[in-house]
């Protein structure tokens, strides 16, 4: 494909598509155990969500909310981070949007049975 190809369409994408985005991003990240359940405030009710993140869009700018359980031996400051940085390039990667903000919260910390 060359850079002068003209489109004879458009693509669209629904919010579903960006949660998706994020949420398999985050799960990617080493020390990350699971997605949380949202909390949702009335505020909080026209925006987007599922199983552990809520975003939404503006001007093509995605605005979104991670909530996440970390394992127990992890550096949280580095996790939440790493999980910034990896969400918000997968979605300028994959969609051309730009991730405005990626906010983390860390709402749990798994620990491990002892066998």
């Amino acid at each position: 494909m060359t850079s002068d190809y003209i489109s004879p369409g458009k693509t669209t994408l629904t919010p579903d598509v960006l949660l998706t985005i994020a949420r398999q991003s985050a799960l990617e990240v080493e020390g990350v155990h699971s997605m949380a359940p949202v909390r949702v405030a009335v505020k909080d009710l026209l925006g987007h969500r599922s199983d552990g993140v809520r975003l939404s869009i503006e001007d093509s700018q995605v605005f979104v909310d991670l909530f996440l359980v970390l394992e127990s031996d992890v550096n949280i400051r580095e996790v939440s981070r790493t999980v910034q940085a990896a969400v918000a390039r997968a979605l300028t990667e994959m969609t051309g949007l730009e991730a405005a903000r990626v906010n983390v919260h860390i709402e749990d910390i798994f620990h491990r049975p002892e066998a």
